[in-house]
């Protein structure tokens, strides 16, 4: 049995189920808000089909579930009216839209978009419309509703935030490439030569770069989200100043078979990298950590040679296919990513942010005629229009 405990509070799944959590969790869930980000491509996709399926069964229903949409403007009817078509307080943010640009531009907010914006847009509105707000990708095609009431289960313990973690094993195969061969091997790469607090706490993640998480409504509220895909080693940089050790969870949340990226390209696990590493070497450099980066990539890719030895005999002792080659060529391409930190393009805490959330809703969402929208986020766009 597997129950060792991190240095932060590590929630195991120890029937192996990944079922609903022995702690009561109804009163959170009815006081939470669920942000689902999707892209174009996840319109009608079984895995998003799936996530939206299962959010229905959830008894009570959350507060509301924010799906912030980046999509074209040929399709963001049909994208809503499928959204729509699912018996939830749903709310769909256009994050592309036309006032949406209008509105970051006015603040001085328009330079650059991706996941990481539009989370953030959802965020401002979540965090008013409930004490709660769990956050997770559509990609999952084993999701099941009771992640959500696993997520919340810490917080219905006292901690402010919580991060999902599972297995990444499809196909005989492991997956979750980016954590296992860069994330994990540059922060035991720092945390060899430095003892400050902040590699301790990225380290203790099992999957720190999990789009799965619970926070507060407040803690939502103090989030400098990256505008890319930077943003859950943002988010974990952020959560440590506000919650650090003692206020934070992980939670086991099973297997998850996701869909995957290529590793080559802008767009593929080589792109993500880039930006991955930039916003962690900025949170490390942030809370003191001084990096020698004459030195940093040689250290990491002798510290990921050694993990990925040991990927080769925990595959071979669990019968799985392992290529050493094809994951030491993805070790010296994700080592170039390896450099100082460009400039700094984070977006506010809402709790400093130029506009209300309820901006965001004039913005993104009033436009839209749809019934179920939750009758708080219809409050708060009327204010903004008062």
């Amino acid at each position: 049995m597997e129950y060792v405990q991190e240095r932060i509070a590590t929630l195991h799944d120890f029937d192996g189920t990944a079922g609903e959590p022995a702690v009561p969790t109804t009163d959170v869930v009815a006081e939470t808000t669920v942000v689902v980000p999707m892209a174009g491509r996840e319109h009608g996709s079984p895995a998003a089909e799936r996530v939206l399926s299962e959010l229905e069964t959830l008894d009570p229903a959350p507060a509301a579930v924010i799906v912030p949409v980046r999509a074209d403007a040929d399709r963001i009817g049909p994208f809503r009216e499928w959204l729509e078509s699912f018996a939830l307080p749903t709310c769909v943010l256009w994050c592309n839209a036309p006032a949406v640009e209008d509105l970051l531009t006015s603040a001085g907010l328009a330079n650059g978009f991706g996941k990481g914006r539009d989370v953030w847009l959802a965020l401002g509105p979540a965090a008013a419309a409930g004490e709660y707000v769990v956050v997770h990708d559509a990609d999952a095609r084993s999701y099941e509703a009771a992640h959500v009431n696993r997520l919340l289960a810490p917080l219905s313990m006292g901690f402010a935030f919580s991060k999902g973690y599972y297995a990444r094993i499809e196909d005989e195969q492991l997956y979750g490439r980016l954590f296992r061969l860069f994330y994990a091997p540059l922060i035991r790469a720092l945390a060899a030569d430095s003892d400050a607090p902040i590699l301790d706490y990225l380290g203790a993640f099992r999957y720190a770069l999990a789009g799965e998480f619970a926070a507060t409504a407040d803690l939502a509220r103090q989030l400098r989200a990256p505008r890319a895909w930077g943003l859950e080693v943002g988010t974990l940089g952020d959560t440590f100043d506000y919650a650090g050790f003692e206020d934070s969870a992980q939670v086991d949340l099973g297997r998850h078979e996701h869909d995957h990226r290529a590793v080559d390209g802008e767009t593929g696990l080589e792109g993500m990298s880039q930006t991955v590493a930039g916003e962690l070497l900025r949170v490390v450099e942030e809370r003191g950590v001084d990096l020698d980066y004459t030195t940093l990539q040689d250290r990491y890719r002798t510290v990921g040679n050694r993990l990925i030895d040991q990927y080769r005999a925990d595959a071979a002792i669990n019968g799985l296919t392992y290529e050493p080659a094809g994951e030491r060529d993805q070790l010296a391409r994700y080592a170039d990513s390896i450099a100082p930190p460009g400039p700094d393009r984070r977006l506010p805490r809402w709790s400093d942010a130029p506009f209300e959330p309820a901006d965001v809703l004039e913005a993104a969402c009033l436009d839209s005629t749809q019934d179920s929208r939750p009758a708080v986020l219809d409050a708060l766009g009327a204010g903004a229009q008062d």
